[in-house]
């Protein structure tokens, strides 16, 4: 993880660079501001990288004597059958094209991101699949 941090880091440092020669260049208030925030968003990516590479330790992409078998495994918890990310994508896309089309729609598809939300959190706390 330390090598991802890093070059999340340099990934960084080198939009840091291009936003300055960005808006010096031509001026684009948008364009700049788009930078503006691919820089924060691959400096938070790098700083999460960075502090839990020291908390869990060296991983095997980290060692160069590491075997690809090393990097195997369980990944983590995926819900086989959950359809609260499809309310939510319909939801979401809908106040997008509100916002695009006429903010009354936005109104309409506020609620239903919320309810999306609420169960894709909370999808594991009730009925058969409760969690103690």
């Amino acid at each position: 993880m330390k090598v991802t941090a890093k070059m999340f880091f340099f990934i960084c440092l080198f939009l840091v660079v291009m936003v300055a020669v960005y808006w010096w260049t031509s001026h684009d208030p948008t364009g700049t501001a788009a930078l503006v925030m691919a820089t924060g968003l691959s400096g938070m990516i790098a700083y999460y990288l960075y502090f839990t590479s020291r908390r869990i330790g060296p991983g095997p992409d980290d060692r160069d004597d590491a075997e690809p078998h090393e990097g195997s495994g369980e990944q983590g918890f995926f819900s086989p059958t959950s359809y609260w990310p499809l309310v939510l994508c319909l939801s979401l896309a809908t106040a997008f094209l509100g916002i695009a089309v006429g903010f009354w729609l936005v109104y309409f598809a506020a609620p239903f991101a919320l309810f999306g939300v609420y169960g894709f959190v909370f999808e594991y706390y009730r009925g058969e699949n409760k969690h103690y």
